[in-house]
Order: C-alpha cells, then sequence, then structure tokens
C-alpha cells in the first residue's frame, strides 16, 4: 500500500511542473521589483536571490572597489518559479551576446 502511495504521489508531481524558467526585467532597485514576461511585478520575499547578484566591495588601502555590482534598473534577469509559484529564485543577469 505505501508503494502504491509513493508511486502516486511521484506521478502527480511529474505531472505538474515543479518548475518554471521565466525571464525578467528589473523595473527597480530599491526597492527591488522585477517585471515577469511583461505581465505582472514581482518583490520582497517572493524574490529570492543568488549572491552573484548582490553588490559587493572590498575596502584596499582606504579605497573602496567594487567587486560586483548589484541589480540595476533595466537588467534583464532569469528566474526558476517554484512550485507553487510563492517563490522566484533569481539564477542570474542576462547579458547581450558579443
Amino acid at each position: 500500500m505505501l508503494d502504491i502511495i509513493k508511486k502516486a504521489s511521484l506521478g502527480a508531481v511529474g505531472s505538474t511542473n515543479p518548475v518554471a524558467f521565466s525571464y525578467g526585467m528589473v523595473t527597480s532597485a530599491v526597492p527591488l521589483q522585477i517585471q515577469v514576461d511583461q505581465r505582472f511585478v514581482l518583490s520582497g520575499p517572493v524574490l529570492v536571490l543568488p549572491e552573484s547578484v548582490i553588490e559587493s566591495k572590498l575596502m584596499l588601502d582606504g579605497r573602496e572597489i567594487l567587486l560586483r555590482r548589484g541589480l540595476e534598473a533595466g537588467d534583464r534577469v532569469l528566474m526558476v518559479r517554484m512550485q507553487g509559484g510563492q517563490s522566484y529564485v533569481v539564477l542570474d543577469r542576462l547579458v547581450n551576446a558579443i
């Protein structure tokens, strides 16, 4: 019986899309707001940000050096919508190919 329930639950999760990729455009850096596929705007705790899109600075010999810039208005980002659509993980900033 337990095996049947496990198989049924795995089938249910497999048939729903547990994650979905989306493109977004940063419309505001402070507070962070991202427009998704020109349909809706996300902000606040719905957005999960990795360190790679957070500004990072270093103090060296009394000078501040920018190691990595944070997200700015106009940046395009790739995101993953988690199952249920309650949170979006910003994977990275997108750049134009050379």
